[in-house]
């Protein structure tokens, strides 16, 4: 059974009412895009605080790593302890990813799909702006705009010094795929990755909760 086809169906349906309510397909996407940030919120949430609490970890792995360099064994065992101790799971960040997988690639797939739209949509008009949103982006605009938003959000989440090679490869990926797919689509990825980058900057911002850093 494909999960993903019932996902873009009513993807595809809400596009539709917002289109009819603002008559710009760009806005209708920018609409879009938040309605699916607030229905995925409970998860992002549990991602970024997870994503978080590493950070504030990582001070603390160094040292055991540095400690127990010559001894594997020794630094698993810490490692572990130090996690526990903080109630820190490396791998609750994980779920929240694979759950909203689906969805994301529900909304790609129907924002690629502009033959569907021109037949559901009378006098559909595509332009945002100056583009057209079913074509790529003569300008490279929007496909530098969505290299540099992905390296700023993966910059605001990156919990290791040793993740920086995917921070360069990832935005050179998502530039090369950018000024091919549509605008409209690449509209959807720059308008994520801004309000993912605001979201991690708000928790970053709230005081912190009452378990403080550990030490086992």
């Amino acid at each position: 059974m494909n999960i993903i086809q019932p996902i873009v169906d009513v993807a595809h349906v809400i596009l539709l009412y917002l289109y009819n309510i603002t008559g710009n397909y760009g806005i209708a996407i920018i609409l879009l895009t938040v309605l699916t940030r607030m229905i995925t919120l409970p998860l992002t949430n549990k991602q970024m605080s997870s994503a978080k609490a590493m950070q504030d970890l990582q001070p603390e792995l160094k040292r055991l790593q540095e400690k127990y360099k010559n001894d594997k064994e020794k630094l698993n065992q810490e490692t572990m302890a130090l996690w526990k101790a903080n109630k820190v799971n490396p791998a609750a960040g994980c779920l929240p990813l694979i759950v909203q997988f689906p969805i994301l690639i529900a909304i790609f797939r129907l924002l690629a799909d502009s033959e569907r739209l021109y037949i559901d949509i009378v006098n559909f008009s595509p332009n945002f702006l100056f583009l057209d949103m079913t074509k790529p982006d003569p300008t490279f605009i929007l496909p530098v705009l969505s290299a540099v938003t992905t390296w700023l959000q993966q910059k605001s989440m990156m919990t290791d010094k040793s993740q920086q090679a995917m921070m360069i490869a990832m935005p050179i990926m998502i530039l090369v795929f950018s000024i091919r797919f549509p605008a409209g689509l690449v509209l959807y990825w720059v308008v994520g990755n801004l309000i993912s980058i605001a979201h991690h900057y708000y928790l970053l911002k709230k005081p912190a909760g009452k378990g403080a850093l550990k030490e086992e």
